[in-house]
């Protein structure tokens, strides 16, 4: 782990003092989902009149952001988000966030070689161990190459996040500029909705295609979850986990005796992670227990480290694909929702990996404007972005079945992606298809 040399020992200051230090113009870090900083935040946004042009990189915000609420024209304050929350899709919608397009697991790389200046840094962590480190707590991710960086290094401690186990989880107070109190509220928790008869369909399919010692990747959302409830009735054992989100499924199915993680070629006999989102009850399960080990983004989501598990199954959702197999999973024409993620990279690692699967699931349909529409369309909303290309995706899964696009001709397809669309739009998506040559005349399979 390389080491970044503060300029002095570390000193215990207030937030206002350590939001003293920005300066117009400046580029700060705030780190990702439980590491966002609080009370320098607000401390920041108190000071909002007296700078400009303050640009703020981010990811996953679990709480209204100060700086933002307090500059709602902009004026002082940039927001750029490596992924989107729900609180920043809607400062998006106002204008007031922008998208940083990436693979998740590049982004220590970025750090290190791309992304420059990071003139602060302002990480919320754990207190001080009795080894003399700052724990990043469920949020591993990047942080440690932001820190090798910055020019400055104010940590935020705090009472309320679970101190995590793994490599590289923290930062040493020889490292350390400057420390700062927390609010010790408790960490943010993201909801976990209980799953539709659809998302339990989709969990079905798939649950049946999971073999004992398979390696798991659950992505955030209704459907992965409800993978991890139908396993829990399935007779599936010895499985392991190496992922990019851990979440509430994956404790459900650690605390029935599941996760053995015993046929796991890359860190055996532990559940792998990079960061953990969901209740208290999970981070709890995590609270410095050694069956969870969590580890930078480019441990966990770089295909080639991943395909070196056997028989990894990818579960990821997708908002809408078309019928040559591209799918869009992180946007809604221009209006951008989420991002990239792992997805791509535990598509590609799991379809290099011995006996590997990947999935990519979706419901048949949405409703809009008060209609009921399709998710497999002939072509992609205007403005989509494509998340997996058409050449990567293998299963795609709804409500209606299963298709593996892998081997497939573009005529293949899209009678295969056909045949689990609704029923109600399958005339005219066969319609569509032989209209514009997909599936050319005469040719019958």
């Amino acid at each position: 782990m390389k080491m970044r040399v503060a300029r002095q020992k570390a000193a215990v200051i207030s937030a206002e003092q350590a939001a003293g230090f920005v300066r117009s113009g400046m580029w700060l870090d705030y780190g990702a989902t439980l590491c966002q900083p609080d009370v320098f935040d607000q401390a920041l946004a108190a000071r909002a009149a007296e700078l400009d042009n303050v640009k703020i990189r981010s990811c996953l915000s679990m709480r209204p952001r100060a700086v933002l609420e307090a500059d709602p024209e902009g004026r002082h304050f940039s927001w750029f988000s490596l992924h989107f929350s729900g609180y920043d899709r809607r400062k998006h919608d106002a204008g007031r966030c922008s998208y940083m397009p990436l693979n998740l697991g590049e982004i220590p790389d970025y750090y290190r070689r791309f992304i420059d200046p990071v003139d602060i840094v302002i990480l919320k962590t754990c207190r001080i161990d009795e080894n003399g480190f700052f724990n990043f707590s469920a949020a591993n991710l990047w942080h440690r190459a932001i820190i090798e960086r910055a020019a400055l290094v104010i940590v935020e401690v705090t009472d309320g996040n679970p101190y995590v186990l793994g490599d590289e989880t923290g930062v040493h107070v020889s490292e350390v500029d400057y420390i700062i109190e927390g609010d010790n509220k408790p960490a943010a928790e993201l909801p976990n909705p209980p799953p539709t008869d659809v998302d339990r369909a989709v969990g079905r399919l798939i649950t049946a295609e999971i073999e004992d010692g398979a390696c798991l990747q659950i992505g955030i959302g209704g459907m992965p979850n409800a993978v991890c409830s139908q396993l829990l009735e399935s007779s599936a054992s010895n499985l392991g986990v190496h992922t990019e989100m851990l979440t509430d499924g994956i404790i459900d199915l650690y605390n029935a005796g599941r996760l053995s993680g015993a046929r796991k070629q890359v860190n055996p006999g532990v559940i792998g992670y990079t960061f953990a989102l969901g209740s208290k009850t999970l981070y709890d399960a995590l609270h410095r227990n050694s069956d969870f080990q969590c580890y930078p983004v480019d441990h966990t989501n770089l295909p080639h480290i991943i395909m070196q598990n056997d028989r990894v199954v990818s579960i990821n959702n997708t908002t809408q694909i078309d019928l040559q197999g591209q799918a869009a999973s992180e946007s809604d024409g221009h209006r951008h929702i989420s991002g990239t993620g792992g997805q791509l990279q535990f598509v590609r690692g799991a379809y290099a990996s011995k006996g590997g699967k990947s999935f990519i699931c979706l419901s048949s349909t949405y409703e809009k404007g008060g209609h009921r529409r399709s998710r497999i369309v002939l072509n992609l909303t205007a403005g989509n972005i494509v998340t997996t290309p058409r050449s990567d995706v293998m299963y795609v899964v709804t409500e209606y079945g299963m298709v593996n696009l892998k081997g497939k001709s573009v005529p293949e397809r899209a009678i295969a992606l056909i045949s689990i669309a609704h029923p109600d739009f399958r005339e005219e998506l066969e319609r569509q298809a032989y209209e514009h040559r997909l599936i050319p005349r005469g040719v019958y399979f």
